[in-house]
């Protein structure tokens, strides 16, 4: 057993259907060495329920890039073309980066993508939470004196 470890298994003794967090938090300090940095990205909160995703894509056109949403999963990848030196051209240094990358991201529960551009080599993708009326907080009332005694109604009978 690593000493090293830490469980996140105490922060959700009181909490309900939030297991699948702990599985990411102990991924997330696991680490892989094989995660690469490329492309740089930000993540920014531009409103309570808005969200965008600027990544540094210099180098790549719109039709390099492939975004696709499935489910809580948001996948950006890129891939150029090898083109052959035209006109002679002879690179004594090639800085700007072209190899293929794939970067994931996951997203809360009714995260959605609302849109994406590409300026200057920075390709921004926009996010929005849009909660569904069922699954907004609702207040509930407490019974209280006479409504109290007329009982409580449990599938479709009355209790006392």
């Amino acid at each position: 057993m690593n000493t090293n470890a830490l469980t996140l298994s105490p922060l959700f003794r009181q909490s309900i259907g939030f297991d699948r967090f702990n599985d990411l938090f102990e991924a997330a300090l696991k680490g892989d060495e094989r995660v690469e940095a490329y492309p740089p990205y930000n993540i920014e909160k531009l409103g309570e329920d808005n969200y965008r995703i600027t990544m540094a894509v210099a180098g790549f056109s719109d039709a390099d890039l492939t975004i696709t949403a499935q489910g809580n999963a948001l996948s950006v990848a890129g891939r150029i073309e090898q083109k052959t030196e035209k006109d002679g051209v002879e690179y004594l240094h090639r800085g700007i980066a072209t190899r293929a990358f794939e970067r994931k991201f996951s997203l809360a529960d009714h995260v959605k993508v609302t849109g994406a551009a590409l300026d200057h080599g920075l390709l921004q993708i926009e996010l929005m939470r849009e909660v569904p009326e069922a699954n907004k907080p609702r207040m509930i009332e407490i019974a209280t004196g006479a409504a109290q005694k007329k009982g409580k109604m449990i599938e479709g009978k009355a209790s006392k």
